[in-house]
């Protein structure tokens, strides 16, 4: 079953050529936060901490959430990219315009927040320690963590041959996941906010513009396609 499912996926990629919106939307992700600060090395970034992120516990042991996200990610977007051609492409260039939407905010709206000092010993103390000192405090509004982690939660919703339970799932984690990103300080509540809401608006309008039927296309030309 697994080897058999493993096949549909490389079929799906290479065959369905679906590996070329996914390494589009990678490749963009990545100039997203490399690019960007390129351009705003040096300048003044905002810091929109407010008075009830300060309120919030920093809780050491939720890196375990904010960690297992990748592999969240992973998942959900494989099935993503499972389903018929009209919804992927759909997901796709939802994503690939809101990661757009990021790289220019981070370039014209720089921002930070100042991570508390962990003095702790414990294990997650350490590890909490070692995300800081790989990813700087930048690139934070709006949060790719929760934007991503949202368009998880879009991939199922609509997908009949995902069961109900998984569906919950992906919900309930994703929300873990937009706590964890503030537990660990690693966002602050207008980040968050900021993160799904955009996930949500590039879906919407890549749908009602036809931008989502014009990406299929690009991709399409000259294949029948499984809609």
């Amino acid at each position: 079953m697994i080897i058999s499912l493993i096949k549909r996926i490389f079929a799906r990629l290479f065959r369905d050529r679906m590996c070329l919106p996914l390494f589009a939307t990678l490749g963009l992700n990545f100039l997203t936060y490399n690019i960007s600060r390129l351009w705003t090395a040096g300048r003044h970034h905002f810091d929109y901490t407010t008075a009830i992120d300060n309120m919030i516990p920093i809780l050491p042991w939720t890196t375990t959430i904010y960690l297992a996200s990748f592999l969240f990610w992973g998942i959900n977007y494989t099935i993503g990219i499972m389903q018929k051609d009209n919804e992927a492409y759909h997901f796709f260039s939802a994503d690939l315009v809101a990661k757009f939407c990021c790289l220019i905010v981070f370039i014209a709206l720089p921002t930070t927040n100042i991570r508390p000092e962990i003095t702790g010993t414990g294990f997650f103390d350490g590890v909490l320690r070692f995300i800081y000192s790989i990813d700087a405090a930048d690139n934070l509004l709006p949060s790719i963590h929760c934007l991503t982690s949202r368009f998880c939660c879009i991939a199922v919703r609509n997908n009949d041959r995902i069961p109900k339970w998984y569906k919950v799932f992906s919900y309930i984690f994703a929300l873990l996941i937009y706590i964890s990103t503030l537990t660990t300080r690693q966002h602050v509540l207008v980040d968050v906010f900021a993160g799904i809401l955009l996930a949500d608006a590039a879906y919407y309008l890549t749908g009602k513009t036809g931008f989502a039927d014009f990406y299929r296309r690009l991709f399409n030309k000259g294949r029948s396609q499984n809609v």
